[in-house]
């Protein structure tokens, strides 16, 4: 199916259907382990499900064939998934992030990786002369998120990966807000894509998911390893849920994103909004770069409101747009990242990168943008002090 289109693949690609059966989609393969037929002799190569199970086996194998990798892996959640590929690394190593990476990162390399002597730096990934200085001895692996959450900075994927490897650093980019669909981190030089796949993937906040894709036959070996050694795998149940998602991401972040410009471009002409963070707005200042490297602005928003404003008023005064976490769903979620998402990174860290107390984060659903518009305004109206 090399020359499908994409969004036939998000249908059709990875493993189609049951070929037992003939049923359209994958079955969910409900079981913990496989009748064997003798000693060493497996049906199909089936097991125990922690090792492999078909439902999981058919979505591993579509994210993979979506971001052009060698092998996926799925795990019960974007964290496990992460922990799968920082068990790559070896005590006495550090890893470069982000500087606004995603706080549930940061707190797994702040305060549970820091008990195996494994070290990290928060570094700007966007200045490549002041990047390439980070890279001592010891890094052998950088974390990028572009955009980065929640300020939607950008990196240059392609030059960071080709920096990296010039000191032999493995490049694993988080794909989360702009899925393989808008965006194809591997093509663009990395080595690892995880995903939190209860985001956009899954698309209907009904599943906790994670995906890690490798780009080489050697580091697929070495990550279905340790995904069955350490055991945090998806179930079938979601697994299939998730398979189902993946179908209309296509249709669905093609509205997502429709209605993300639209809020955008309001939002920055509005005379009590501070600034908006979208790189779909030629004032970003990542505009350029991410053209180059996605196919559009994606669907999250941040913005800050100028003073004279209360931003729990504003969550109060919301009636359509839910205060909650997770993004990435059909319905349209708002955040406060300084105590929700990003609260386990220090306050004068969080100040430093940008991460203010005033910062909201929107991530845009697929409702009717001029209900949006409304909701946002009025809730904008009522949180004047």
């Amino acid at each position: 199916m090399s020359n499908t289109a994409f969004d036939t693949l998000l249908i059709h690609g990875g493993i189609d259907g049951d070929r037992h059966t003939g049923a359209v989609t994958v079955p969910i393969y409900q079981t913990s382990t496989f009748r064997q037929d003798g000693l060493g002799e497996l049906r199909e190569g089936w097991e125990y499900s922690r090792t492999g199970n078909p439902t999981r086996a058919a979505l591993e194998a579509l994210i993979a064939q979506l971001e052009g990798g060698k092998a996926g892996f799925a795990f019960a959640s974007g964290l496990a998934a992460i922990t799968a590929v920082l068990s790559l690394f070896k005590s006495g190593e550090k890893i470069l992030l982000s500087s606004n990476v995603y706080g549930g990162t940061f707190r797994l390399l702040d305060k549970v990786f820091n008990h195996f002597q494994i070290d990290y730096s928060l570094e700007n990934t966007e200045d490549l002369a002041a990047l390439e200085k980070a890279f001592t001895p010891e890094v052998k692996g950088i974390i990028i998120e572009s955009p980065a959450n929640p300020l939607l900075t950008i990196t240059d994927i392609r030059a960071v990966a080709e920096l990296a490897h010039k000191h032999g650093v493995l490049v694993i980019v988080d794909n989360t807000f702009m899925t393989p669909y808008l965006q194809k981190p591997l093509a663009l030089g990395a080595d690892i894509v995880v995903h939190s796949a209860t985001k956009y993937l899954g698309g209907h906040s009904d599943l906790v998911a994670g995906l890690a894709v490798a780009g080489t036959d050697e580091l697929a070996e070495q990550l279905a390893f340790i995904q069955n050694s350490t055991g945090g795998v998806l179930g079938p149940q979601d697994a299939f849920l998730l398979l189902r998602g993946i179908k209309t991401l296509g249709v669905r972040l093609d509205r997502h994103v429709e209605n993300a410009k639209y809020l955008a471009e309001w939002l920055e002409g509005s005379l009590e909004v501070k600034k908006v963070y979208y790189p779909g707005l030629t004032s970003h200042e990542g505009f350029e770069v991410h053209q180059l490297q996605a196919k559009n602005g994606g669907a999250m928003i941040s913005f800050e409101l100028t003073e004279g404003h209360d931003v729990g008023r504003f969550f109060k005064a919301l009636k359509l747009i839910a205060l909650a976490e997770s993004l990435g769903g059909v319905e349209s979620l708002v955040c406060h990242p300084a105590t929700m998402t990003h609260a386990a990174i220090p306050k004068e860290t969080r100040e430093k990168i940008g991460i203010t107390d005033n910062l909201i984060r929107l991530s845009v659903g697929i409702e009717d943008k001029g209900n949006l518009l409304y909701d946002l305004n009025s809730a904008i109206e009522a949180s004047r002090i």
